[in-house]
């Protein structure tokens, strides 16, 4: 069976509750309380988006986001009382989309999970057309690639090349980089991101900073001194190719 959501959280009332809300709002969704019958689940369901809390009695939500990441791209929300940004930049860092601190609002928590799954079978479909794209975003490229410094990016393949050593494309990176090879030499505010990109304004500074660092370190030589995706300090960013 497929659903819309899964909440893995070993706190059983508030489970069931946003559960019973999302599914009241027509959000199908279910919830598991431990990462062992979490992973159960993706045996016999799938699922668009995953809401996944750090501490599960003696499981760790990050294994546990790091074991999904094996298997699927499907989007993940960290949802935890932890609120020491090292823990928020750990969770982005191996593979979530965004990460929420408890108490959340279910009114807030159900607008940002919506525009997720939008957000997700969009990319689906442009993952699917990876082509059309390219062409798009190279007015003078050949076979969908661009050559930037070292680093030579294949849009076809979602794929950098730097150094001898191949780099491949998230996702939310890919789309990222799209963009802002649509949109180089000028600046793109961090609200024009979360509009185009995520299609919501309730993903915060933290994940997309994240999701540049890695372009970063995938693209640039040096990516603590970016020659390509520069800061515009309290704007943006700037993508000078």
């Amino acid at each position: 069976m497929h659903y819309s959501v899964l909440i893995v959280d070993d706190e059983v009332e508030l489970s069931e509750y946003t559960a019973r809300y999302f599914n009241m709002s027509g959000v199908e969704t279910a919830y598991r309380l431990d990462a062992k019958s979490a992973m159960e689940f993706f045996e016999e369901n799938t699922c668009s988006l995953v809401l996944l809390d750090i501490n599960l009695g003696e499981d760790s939500g990050f294994d546990l986001c790091c074991n999904l990441r094996r298997t699927t791209d499907i989007p993940i929300f960290f949802i935890s009382a932890r609120s020491a940004e090292d823990d928020m930049l750990l969770g982005l860092s191996i593979g979530g989309d965004d990460y929420i601190c408890k108490p959340y609002s279910l009114g807030v928590l159900l607008a940002k999970v919506k525009a997720e799954l939008k957000r997700y079978e969009e990319a689906k479909m442009i993952k699917s057309d990876k082509k059309e794209q390219s062409e798009t975003a190279l007015d003078n490229a050949e076979d969908g690639i661009v050559r930037i410094g070292n680093a030579i990016i294949n849009l076809r393949k979602a794929m950098i090349s730097r150094d001898g050593k191949d780099y491949p494309l998230k996702a939310m990176e890919y789309k990222l980089l799209v963009y802002m090879l649509n949109n180089r030499n000028r600046v793109i505010t961090k609200d024009e991101f979360f509009d185009k990109i995520w299609d919501t304004q309730f993903v915060g500074d933290v994940t997309l900073n994240v999701h540049i660092r890695h372009l970063r370190e995938k693209l640039e030589d040096d990516p603590g001194k970016p020659a390509v995706i520069k800061t515009v300090w309290g704007v943006g960013f700037i993508f000078e190719a």
